[in-house]
């Protein structure tokens, strides 16, 4: 079964940056497409990156939601099993709870839909304020 556990998270100012990372057990990441989502108080989740699997279809491909484009960066490292969220000029609007998640990967998919991925973390706290 496979486990992932979130961290890097915090209380940071407006501009400022984070990284969050997804740590994985259970088995090998390189198969799963990761993504990250967040949800605000009284919001739905929201996909905001995804990164394809590394040994199915294009590997590397990304998918950004458009709210974070040029600010957020995903990326993979195979031999630690560990993805992780650059996030840079952070605004109050990103605030909320992050969670990253693995779908089983796929060709010519870059999946960012809650629906398609199977495994979750708990989820870790980022707030943007001043």
């Amino acid at each position: 079964q496979l486990q992932l556990v979130e961290s890097g998270g915090g209380l940071v100012q407006p501009g400022g940056s984070l990284r969050l990372s997804c740590a994985a057990s259970g088995y090998t990441l390189d198969y799963y497409a990761i993504g990250w989502f967040r949800q605000a108080p009284g919001k739905e989740r929201e996909g905001v990156s995804s990164i394809s699997s590394s040994i199915v279809g294009s590997s590397g491909s990304t998918n950004y939601a458009d709210s974070v484009k040029g600010r957020f960066t995903i990326s993979r490292d195979n031999a630690k099993n560990t993805a992780y969220l650059q996030m840079n000029s952070l605004k109050p609007e990103d605030t909320g709870v992050y969670y990253c998640a693995a779908s089983p990967g796929r060709v010519g998919v870059v999946p960012l839909f809650p629906w398609e991925f199977d495994y979750w973390g708990q989820g870790i706290q980022v707030t943007v304020s001043s």
